[in-house]
């Protein structure tokens, strides 16, 4: 039987994609996917999206957001 790190080692030779498909497997083991959830959180981007490209709001850059938020918890 293959170890722990036998299978991290097998898997770290996979293209990507496979090794995209195996992470996402393993995640949905520990945290199974919540279809309401998904359908809220689904919304919200939706509405965000929508009010973005409406020019309702306007986009941060993120570096200006890390900033703000290192700012406030470096204090």
């Amino acid at each position: 039987m293959l170890t722990t790190k036998d299978l991290i080692e097998e898997a770290a030779c996979l293209p990507v994609e496979a090794r995209a498909t195996i992470a996402d497997s393993i995640m949905r083991t520990l945290n199974p996917p919540n279809e309401e959830m998904d359908r809220k959180w689904t919304a919200v981007a939706k509405r965000r999206l929508a009010e973005l490209q409406s020019g309702k709001v306007k986009p941060v850059p993120g570096d200006r957001v890390f900033s703000k938020i290192q700012g406030r918890f470096s204090e």
